[in-house]
């Protein structure tokens, strides 16, 4: 069984009738269809598991099952042959002649290159590939075994019948000899003996099968006429040619007329190769004998020649006219065989004109006739082989695109009208060497004519969306044949011993030309390829043939430097290997599985292109009739009648030429379509609006045939295909005019479904907001889709239109957001049912996309995807109830990433277990989805909670087998992932070692000294520089070796970060600053390792020139360069002498690192604010400051606290810097300003620390320089801060200014004034609303909202005093206020209000703690929220009284202080909307009866009077209060205060 037969052409199934459900009518047909569509697609999932296992299982039994296949099939034939004899072999049903020789010649093709591959996997000594290889054969055999039989079935001669069944017979016996060969091969790779048997045993199947293939009906005729050129032909290798007798006028008229009949013949044989195998014999019969009619006539033609030169020139001719007419008969052989193949077609008509062309030249050369008679023969005999391109053109002449054979048809009728002018104008004058120029040029004009319109009636006929358009095929046959014949002729050339030295350069260079192509070709064709066996021999042969071409070129190399006889055999002893690689690879190449399918041209296509292709025609009869009647012109110039025959020709071409450009531009391929779907979507609009007028009006009737869940995958579906085949319909519009017709009708042919489906959906819908929803979303997919086709249809496939590219691209990115917008609507609502079928059919679809090859080449390593892949894995399948949509997105992320690490990995076996497994992740979570959608549907079933939980038990299992298989991939770099983290988790750790370090608290355990650890972090230390060496190593190394250095270099970290912990330690904390020094020498240490592992990561697998080597070689320096400075730390640490200038030397180091991080292009992992920045640069003046003290004082203990903390503040600053210049809002100018003063302040302060290190005497020179070092820093600073500055542009704050923090700090307090009163607004109506519920956090944000006023609070209470110690200065406002009283609130100005705001803010906090427990009415919360808006509006206009009206500062107070006063005010608002919605929902319990609810109503009355008199008391003290205060007012004030 071969599942890579089987299961592609059923998964396209599965897609093609996935794709055809919208598009059916009957709902019970569409359901039945979609529903056997499903169900065949899990079949398929199952046999592809089962196929893998059995694979894994059987792999070692193919070769022996491949063997007793193919001996069964000789025994097969055996018997064949003896129901001949006895008249009993009948042909099968449907089985005929022609077929079964087709069939006979595409299994040939089959064998050889399924051999090819059998021969290679054989010679790596690969079982498991060699296994494939020989099934491969053994299948191809069967299909040859039952196409000779048929043959020979329907073949009435009795020999010719033995004969097929012989050669076939023989065919079987020696695949067998082969297939056993193999096998043995396979037990001895390497052994070069049994290399040669295999070798032996292939040429002979080879043989065998050219017998076979010419034991066909009509390929004997076709051999015969071969044999016939061949023999005719060694007449030519005569060295003289005597002379017949006759005259020079006689032999001329002769070759003249069997040169005539030679060129209709090759004709014929084109036309008969598209025939009846009796057609061809006949015609390749006739040709054979033409053939060598000519070449007596130009063996006579030689004879007569009047110089030796001329003999040879003749001779020559009649050469390249024999290789043509060879040529011509082996494609016409090929070609019988073959008759779809796509290519030979093509080719077949080539050397037809390839042997009119070589006519042509011996003609000229021979014959003497009158000036210009000779360029009309040639030209109608050009003109006589180009007619066949107009007969049936359904196969693509040439490359060129719609728009290029406009293009083309426009230039050569331009170069036609010039030469029709000429040829009267020369006739005339006689002129007439002039005349047969025009004559020339004309005719190539006109052959190019044929061409361009033959092409764009192809494409034409093509485009019409019934034709089915032709597949490129994997390989270009024809592009293999052509290279492997130019390597063999140059190899030929080569080996001629009369070959010169210039000639070796020409040939060698040809050859290397060829196989450069052909590794290409190799190299493309195996990234395509969905089969493993074909991808691993397309990879082979490139190799193989690019060797032996190196070897080639060596030897090439040495015959040029010495010409000599020695080098000339090395040289053909290299040409042979090639040789052998090459054919090797053409035959591979052959298999028909890697043909090209071609176009099959609809009915309605055939019509479209008979305008252009009768114009053509025309255009050919008339130009024909015009060289005639110019050719007797010419003659005779004086001839009136012929001159209107001209005139009339002439008028007839230029007619024709004119309507076929007419016809060209009309029919341009996709127009009309794209007028037909923009009128079916301008329909499918008018119907949306028509539904959603009735929507909006109650009016839209449900439909009642067919169910809600039906509808919403019908609009799935509908939109999924209208999803795909955007990108298509883009690709044809910029550049594919043939293909924009198919994809255009395709795609309106899915909107009409998926209206039907919207409006049955919306009937279906009671919400109408849902309804109007679902409805607008599809009609901006259909608008956007319409916009796409207007463009479509305006760019037409020209990709010359290059101003409708942009336009194109905007409407694509449109049509793809309505696209997602409407199925991301359908996914939530499926999820939300619980319909999981379109979940169900998306993984599946993922896991199918998978087998397929991608379609762009990897832009990543395996690395890349294998880290992308870890972290898609990590889903938590625990909480997949309602994330099933998510799980699918994710699945399908995940199952493209392995598409590409497949291709990536390593070997192909890694590649297909991978696979492999996220296969069975799929099917795991299918399972997954299906339960919780069942979950979703009934809740309370216990039974499938449980299975539920076992679905994701099975999702989280295969999940660890993905995560496995990729390990496996590539162990050495999941192993440096695995470090990495570690690594970074050790640097975090000696972090916090350092901030005890630094407060004190590292005490020394028992009485041990630092001499107790000093050896043992010396020798872990060296431990460390030998990983080193191995993970570098391991970057070129095998994955095993790699992994290996990742975890030892981690284990060896870990232990010295321990040992130099308990170092430090054991110095006691009485010295912090000496055990800060010794810990960030390991921190270095730690920070270059997790480098170097992440470098080592990155260059895996590369080659040694490639960028990411040099920077591993940096990084392993760095690392070495930290581990030494910390050895010389260790060393140190106990000798007061040096221990302080060797902490110095290591933060010098350290700072030299981190200045070659933060020059390095990189961006920094995240961004900061320039305030932080700023903050940051305060370190290094305090840290100058300590230098500079160092300096002068020389104590050892001081420059160990200089090194300590210089090392942090520069860090710091460097880090700052480039995140802060690298934030999206910083301009590039002030982004390089920031880093270029980042730099030189770093640099400043490295020579400054280099300079306290010179100092061991401070002397009074030394202390000169040292200031000058430090004012160098400070300078650096200033700049910093102006840069940073720069950076906040006009915004510019102090970040310890008391206003800004105020300003903070009040906005701070809007936004959470704002959160409480959003809240409030969704806590009421309640039913009881005097319970409490404590489960809210409305307080909580209430509380936060007066945290941030009560700071904003005493941030302004600072500003104040600042404010009133300049008003005092400058004498507005006395020191102490004369009379406390009398200026009351307003005495201490701006302090008073501030303090008036904190107050109001206190009662706000408590009035809303009581209003959310119970214990207090929403009265209580509104006055307490409109005392904050008062304090704060009356501390706004104490500033406006004391300050500077025009100031920055109380622009930005005042905005702040409004948006408190406005975020109050809503809180009031929600506060009251609340009390008045609660009013309205207090259960008010009436009594039934009489007397007690008269009771009720009077104690209600009661109550309600009692309220009123309450709240005329309260008005009036209010009245009362504010009277008071408003005596004590400023007068300035009164007027502001009663605005406020």
């Amino acid at each position: 069984f071969n599942d890579s037969l089987t299961i592609p052409p059923g998964a396209k199934m599965v897609t093609a009738s996935k794709a055809t459900v919208p598009t059916i009518s009957d709902q019970a047909s569409a359901m039945q269809l979609s529903q056997c569509a499903k169900n065949l697609a899990s079949a398929l999932a199952e046999l592809r598991t089962a196929s893998q296992k059995a694979q894994e299982a059987c792999g070692p039994l193919e070769i022996d099952n491949a063997l007793s296949m193919v001996r069964d099939l000789e025994k097969d034939m055996k018997e064949a042959k003896s129901s001949a004899e006895e008249g009993k072999l009948k042909p099968l049903p449907g089985e005929t002649l022609e077929k079964c020789s087709q069939d006979l010649g595409t299994s040939t093709k089959a064998v050889s290159s399924a051999i090819a591959q059998l021969l290679s996997e054989a010679t790596q000594g690969n079982e498991n590939y060699t296994g494939m290889a020989a099934r491969d054969v053994a299948q191809a055999l069967k299909s040859l075994a039952s196409a000779a039989r048929g043959v020979a079935a329907t073949t009435g001669d009795s020999s010719a019948r033995n004969a097929m069944l012989d050669c076939a017979g023989d065919v079987m016996d020696k695949s067998a000899n082969l297939i056993e060969e193999t096998k043995r091969a396979i037990a001895k790779p390497g052994d070069a003996e049994s290399q040669q048997r295999l070798a032996q045993v292939a040429k002979a199947v080879s043989q065998a099968l050219n017998r076979c293939v010419n034991c066909l009906p009509g390929q004997r005729d076709v051999d015969n006429a071969i044999r016939t050129v061949g023999e005719a032909s060694k007449t030519l290798l005569a060295d003289s040619f005597p002379s017949s007798g006759r005259s020079f006028q006689e032999v001329q008229a002769q070759l003249n007329e069997v040169a005539a009949g030679l060129n209709q013949s090759a004709n014929e044989v084109v036309q008969a190769s598209r025939g009846t195998t009796q057609d061809l014999a006949r015609a390749t019969s006739k040709f054979g004998q033409d053939f060598s009619n000519f070449l007596e006539a130009g063996v006579d033609m030689a004879g007569t020649s009047q110089s030796k030169e001329d003999q040879t020139q003749v001779v020559s001719n009649l050469k390249t006219i024999s290789m043509s007419s060879s040529k011509l008969l082996l494609a016409a052989k090929a070609l019988s065989t073959d008759p779809s193949s796509p290519n030979l077609k093509n080719q077949l008509a080539a050397a037809a004109r390839a042997v009119t062309d070589s006519i042509n030249q011996i003609i000229t050369m021979c014959t003497q006739q009158a000036p210009g008679q000779k360029e009309c023969d040639n030209a109608l005999r050009e003109l006589e082989s180009v007619k066949g391109m107009l007969e049936n053109p359904t196969e693509a002449v040439t490359e060129l695109s719609y728009f290029d054979c406009i293009d083309s048809v426009m230039e050569n009728s331009k170069v036609l009208g010039e030469s029709m002018a000429g040829i009267s104008h020369n006739a005339k004058n006689s002129n007439l060497p002039e005349f047969g120029d025009s004559v020339s040029a004309g005719s190539k004009a006109l052959c190019g004519l044929t061409e361009a319109a033959a092409q764009a009636a192809y494409l034409v006929g093509v485009s019409d969306p019934n034709s089915t358009a032709g597949q490129k095929g994997l390989v270009d046959p024809a592009q293999f044949a052509r290279a492997n014949q130019s390597i063999q002729m140059a190899c030929q050339n080569l080996v001629d011993p009369a070959c010169t030295q210039s000639q070796v350069l020409s040939a060698a260079t040809i050859v290397a030309k060829h196989t450069s192509a052909l590794c290409n070709a190799c190299r493309l064709a195996s990234s395509k390829t969905p089969n493993p066996v074909a991808k691993r021999q397309f990879v082979q042969s490139a190799k193989e043939v690019a060797n032996t071409t190196a070897n080639l070129v060596k030897s090439i190399k040495a015959l040029d430097g010495a010409f000599n006889q020695e080098n000339r055999e090395k040289c053909k002893a290299a040409t042979g290997p090639l040789i052998e690689a090459v054919d090797n690879l053409t035959a591979f190449a052959s298999n028909p599985e890697f043909a090209s399918i071609p176009a099959q041209i609809s009915p309605e296509g055939h019509a479209a292109m008979e305008p252009i292709v009768a114009a053509a025609k025309m255009m050919l009869e008339s130009s024909t009739g015009l060289i005639q009647t110019a050719r007797s012109l010419a003659v005779n110039p004086k001839d009136p009648p012929k001159w209107s025959v001209l005139a009339g020709h002439s008028r007839t071409v230029s007619d024709s030429i004119k309507k076929l450009i007419t016809n060209m531009r009309e029919k341009a391929p996709g127009q009309r379509e794209c007028d037909d779907a923009i009128e079916v979507l301008n329909g499918c609009i008018r119907e949306v609006d028509q539904a959603s007028l009735a929507a909006i009006s109650q009016q839209l009737t449900p439909r009642e045939d067919i169910s809600m869940e039906t509808l919403h995958e019908q609009m799935a579906a509908s939109v999924h295909e209208i999803s795909n085949l955007i990108d298509p319909v883009a690709v044809a519009a910029r550049s594919e005019a043939s293909q924009l017709g198919h994809k255009v009708s395709q795609m309106a042919s899915y909107f009409e479904p998926l209206i039907m489906a919207a409006i049955g959906t919306a009937s279906k819908i009671l919400s109408s907001q849902q309804q109007m929803a679902v409805l607008d979303q599809t009609k901006t997919l259909t608008e956007s889709a319409l916009q796409m086709l207007y463009t479509a249809k305006e760019a037409g496939g020209n990709p010359k239109a290059a101003h409708m590219q942009e336009a194109l691209e905007e409407s694509v990115q449109m049509m793809k957001e309505a696209v997602d917008d409407l199925g991301a609507t359908l996914a939530e609502a499926a999820s939300a049912a619980g319909a999981v079928g379109g979940m169900v059919d998306s993984i599946n679809d993922s896991i199918n996309k998978m087998e397929d090859t991608p379609a762009l080449e990897p832009d990543g390593t395996f690395v890349d995807y294998q880290t992308t892949m870890v972290t898609k894995s990590n889903t938590n399948p625990d909480d997949l109830g309602g994330l099933a949509n998510q799980l699918t997105n994710e699945f399908g992320n995940l199952a493209n990433e392995a598409k590409y690490a497949a291709v990536t990995a390593e070997n192909d076996e890694i590649g297909s277990h991978i696979k492999k497994q996220v296969g069975e992740l799929g099917f795991s979570c299918t399972g997954l989805v299906t339960k919780a959608g069942a979950l979703q549907c009934s809740p309370n079933d216990s039974f499938t909670k449980k299975e539920l939980i076992e679905s994701a038990r099975k999702v989280s299992e295969k999940v660890s087998h993905v995560l496995a298989s990729l390990q496996a991939g590539n162990r050495g770099t999941q192993a440096c992932i695995t470090a990495a983290s570690a690594v970074s988790g050790i640097i975090a750790d000696l972090d916090t070692t350092i901030m005890f370090a630094t407060a004190g608290t590292l005490n020394r355990e028992n009485a041990e000294t630092f001499a107790d650890h000093r050896e043992c972090i010396l020798k872990t230390a060296k431990a460390l520089v030998e990983d080193t060496k191995l993970l570098v190593s391991g970057a070129g190394a095998s994955q095993e070796k790699l992994a290996q250095a990742a975890q030892s270099s981690v284990s060896t970290i870990t232990k010295l970060a321990d040992v130099v912990k308990l170092g430090a330690a054991s110095l006691g904390s009485e010295d912090p600053e000496t055990q800060v020094v010794l810990i960030n020498a390991v921190k270095d240490v730690a920070k270059a390792l997790g480098n170097l592992i992440s470098t080592t990561k990155a260059a895996a697998g590369k080659p040694h020139d490639d960028p990411s080597m040099l920077q591993l070689k940096n990084s392993a320096k760095v690392m070495v360069t930290n581990v030494t400075s910390l050895l010389k730390t260790v060393k140190a640490v106990e000798d007061e002498a040096t221990k302080g200038t060797r902490a110095l030397e290591a933060t010098i180091e350290h700072i030299k690192q981190e200045l070659a991080v933060f020059s390095s292009s990189d961006p920094p992992p995240k961004t900061t604010t320039p305030e932080e920045f700023i903050r940051m640069t305060k370190g290094i003046t305090m840290a100058t400051a300590k230098a500079v003290a160092a300096g002068n004082s020389c104590r050892q203990e001081d420059i160990i606290a200089t090194a300590n903390l210089s090392r942090r503040a520069i860090a710091d600053m460097l880090h700052s810097c480039k995140e802060a210049a690298y934030h999206p809002e910083v301009s590039k100018d002030v982004q390089m300003r920031a880093l270029r003063y980042g730099n030189e302040c770093a640099a400043g302060y490295l020579g400054l620390l280099e300079h306290v290190l010179i100092i061991q005497k401070p002397s009074h020179d030394l202390k000169q320089q040292l200031a000058s070092y430090s004012k160098r820093v400070a300078g650096s600073v200033t700049e910093l801060i102006q840069a940073a500055e720069a950076m906040k542009g006009t915004e510019w704050v102090d970040p310890e200014d008391p206003t800004v923090i105020a300003e903070n700090e009040l906005l701070g307090a809007a936004a959470a004034i704002e959160a409480a009163a959003k809240k409030l607004e969704q806590l009421r109506p309640r039913t009881k609303p005097k319970e409490a519920d404590e489960s809210l956090n409305f307080e909580e944000q209430i509380l936060e909202a007066a945290k941030s006023i009560a700071a904003a609070t005493s941030a302004l209470v600072k500003a104040a005093s600042a404010a009133q110690r300049e008003l005092v200065a400058q004498g507005k406002v006395g020191a102490i206020p004369a009379n406390a009283v009398d200026d009351g609130q307003w005495s201490q100005g701006l302090i008073s209000a501030a303090r008036m705001v904190a107050a109001a803010t206190n009662n706000l906090c408590e009035a809303a703690n009581s209003a959310v427990q119970g214990h207090a009415s929403e009265e209580k919360l509104i006055s307490s929220a409109k005392q904050v808006a008062a304090s704060t509006a009356q501390l706004l206009v104490a500033c406006k009284v004391k300050a500077d009206q025009d100031s920055q500062t109380m622009k930005r107070l005042q905005a702040a202080g409004n948006a408190v006063k406005r975020a109050s005010d809503n809180l009031v608002k929600a506060a009251q909307k609340a009390a008045f919605d609660a009013q309205d929902d207090q259960a008010v319990v009436v009594k039934s009866k009489m007397v007690g609810g008269i009771a009720q109503i009077i104690a209600a009355q009661e109550e309600m009077l009692r309220k009123e008199r309450e709240l005329d008391e309260a008005r009036k003290k209010l009245a009362m209060i504010r009277q008071q205060q408003y005596k004590f007012l400023p007068s300035e004030l009164r007027e502001d205060g009663q605005e406020q």
